[in-house]
């Protein structure tokens, strides 16, 4: 399996966007789940801000891929119903899904969609999660509505994701849409999490084709007790179907990738792709949550970077600093300004 093209070696090595550490901020203690995409000759970043309540979603802009600046909430809380108040966690928006396109947003009737999880209790990912489906006509994508209850559970799944439903990627090929999306098997300390698949003809109504992970944890690997976050990609050189995920198991978590003929079939790379760094580098701890971008001929792979809090850090999310970092897969120019 060559998956050479996938490779991000140099990192960056500091944050390009960390929380606040302000209080009533939607991210004073942490931002989470980078999203990158272009719009308008712009790259945007959709990104999850923690605050100690829940996730709330937040929007960031920038020209060159390193330098952002945040615009604000996307997605507040209390903006819908009661099953999704405490906040909204969007991980996914419609763009175009080939690997090289620059992740260029895309209409579906005249609008731009996402899909969004919410957890029901108060505290970080408290309870089990349910997706939510949200559009806007607004070229600033800061003004969105809601479609109401979920449009896809747990309730409806296997036991293996009975705990709730973590981050989505949704995918349109050939006039249907695929959701692929991670679960825990229960909502108590322990858990597995393993990424399933969901099909749809008008992102409302979603089937399972399976009863099963499309992409299991893999037993005494690095990736034995979760293989989660999926990021879905054609690759048209190749073709073929790129998932890039995150692995936890007898390593930190890390960042991995597989490859599909058919968006049902998945083989994994046995290795990682991106590994944490060493004692007190900004990926100490973690480097998981991949948010991938190919632009200026070259691929950006966005990510969330953990480690222990140090004097100085903006935030302090209970003893972690917990922020959002990229690797390329070619050298950074040297030095890599501020």
């Amino acid at each position: 399996m060559d998956i050479t093209r996938l490779i991000t070696p140099y990192k960056l090595g500091r944050p390009v966007l960390a929380g606040s550490g302000s209080d009533g901020s939607y991210d004073r203690l942490a931002v989470d789940c980078p999203t990158v995409f272009s719009h308008n000759g712009r790259y945007y970043m959709m990104h999850v801000g923690f605050d100690g309540t829940g996730y709330q979603t937040g929007l960031a802009v920038s020209d060159d891929l390193i330098h952002w600046r945040k615009l604000g909430v996307m997605l507040p809380r209390g903006a819908n119903m009661a099953w999704d108040r405490v906040g909204m966690a969007a991980t996914t928006i419609l763009m175009d899904k080939d690997l090289y396109g620059g992740n260029r947003l895309r209409r579906w009737r005249g609008r731009y969609w996402l899909m969004y999880h919410s957890y029901p209790g108060v505290g970080y990912e408290s309870g089990p999660a349910e997706v939510g489906l949200a559009w806007t006509e607004d070229e600033s994508l800061m003004d969105w509505h809601f479609c109401g209850e979920p449009v896809f559970s747990w309730r409806q799944g296997a036991p293996w994701e009975h705990g709730g439903l973590y981050k989505t990627d949704l995918v349109e090929h050939d006039g249907r849409f695929y959701l692929f999306y991670n679960a825990k098997d229960r909502d108590s300390d322990g858990w597995t999490e393993q990424t399933g698949l969901a099909e749809s003809d008008d992102l409302a109504h979603w089937t399972r084709p399976f009863d099963r992970p499309v992409l299991p944890v893999t037993p005494h690997a690095w990736d034995s007790v979760f293989a989660s976050d999926p990021q879905v990609f054609h690759d048209p050189r190749e073709g073929r179907w790129i998932m890039f995920y995150y692995g936890l198991g007898n390593l930190s978590a890390c960042e991995g990738a597989a490859i599909s003929a058919d968006l049902y079939h998945w083989t994994k790379f046995p290795a990682p792709i991106l590994t944490i760094g060493g004692r007190n580098t900004i990926d100490a701890t973690y480097a998981h949550k991949p948010g991938v971008i190919w632009a200026n001929g070259a691929l950006y792979h966005f990510y969330c970077a953990c480690r222990p809090h140090l004097a100085g850090d903006p935030a302090d999310n209970g003893g972690e600093f917990r922020c959002i970092t990229v690797a390329c897969s070619r050298p950074w120019p040297e030095p890599a300004e501020e």
